[in-house]
């Protein structure tokens, strides 16, 4: 039985550095067989990572989407509101009132003549 050595195992280590850097580490490992599985599965990593970002990129567009949505759900309200108290009795007969008109609200029902 061979002992090892700190020598040998930073000579194995050099050895495998440089057959990753070459491209014959896996023909060294003797998996040239399973060269199309190898493939196959470092494509369907890549597809993976690739499905993940468009996800993230779609998911970061909804974001922003949803924030300008709410502003202008603000803005709208704010419409709104603007809208409602433009058309108020009160604020209609006080604008007339400022205008100088003598139109006021009617203080009795309207009467209904018959013939």
């Amino acid at each position: 039985m061979k002992t090892w050595k700190i020598a040998d195992i930073g000579l194995f280590l050099k050895n495998s550095l440089l057959a990753i850097l070459k491209g014959e580490f896996l023909l060294r490992l003797n998996v040239g067989r399973y060269f199309i599985h190898i493939a196959y599965t470092f494509l369907l990593f890549g597809l993976v990572i690739w499905f993940s970002l468009m996800i993230e990129t779609t998911m970061s567009k909804v974001e922003k989407n949803k924030a300008e949505l709410r502003e202008l759900e603000i803005v709208h309200s704010q419409k709104v509101f603007e809208l409602v108290d433009v058309s108020r009795r009160s604020s209609v007969e006080r604008r007339l009132g400022n205008l100088g008109s003598p139109v006021k609200e009617a203080e009795k029902p309207a009467t209904v003549i018959k013939r």
